[in-house]
């Protein structure tokens, strides 16, 4: 299956997402957050995206909002080398999204991970501790635009 058919099958499931295309073998599908766990268990058991390559955010600070994006891929023969990228978006000023670790069990750590550095708090998810950060870290997170690095 190619982008043109997942893209038919998650619009007819979804008609209020939006689907663009990123490239030949890649769709990003971008949703709300009390809507991307009902996409990802429909990607994953209706489109066979079956495990994550990563979790990531992005700061549009001038827009007041972050975007969590998953990264999913495949390991049904025919669509391994197919990318599908799941998007929220959330308001700076309340960054609260739900986990998806019910649906993919992986994202456990990209997930704490993409927590340290933007500050985006996944609902549900059982241990938002740093990966990387000092434990006593109370400054702003650092990949977010606003956060100043010591020394400048």
């Amino acid at each position: 299956m190619r982008a043109r058919a997942f893209a038919a099958r998650i619009t007819e499931k979804f008609p209020d997402v939006k689907v663009d295309w990123m490239k030949e073998r890649r769709l990003k599908v971008s949703t709300t957050a009390d809507r991307i766990a009902e996409v990802g268990v429909f990607a994953k058991e209706g489109l066979g995206f079956d495990h994550i390559s990563t979790v990531s955010g992005i700061d549009w600070i001038a827009k007041n909002e972050l975007e969590v994006v998953y990264f999913i891929g495949s390991t049904t023969p025919g669509q391994e080398d197919f990318v599908l990228a799941l998007s929220e978006h959330v308001q700076r000023s309340n960054p609260v999204v739900p986990t998806l670790m019910h649906v993919w069990r992986g994202v456990e750590y990209h997930e704490r991970e993409t927590h340290e550095m933007f500050g985006i708090n996944f609902q549900g998810h059982p241990n938002q501790n740093h990966l990387y950060l000092p434990e006593d870290w109370n400054d702003l997170p650092p990949l977010r635009k606003d956060y100043v690095s010591p020394g400048r």
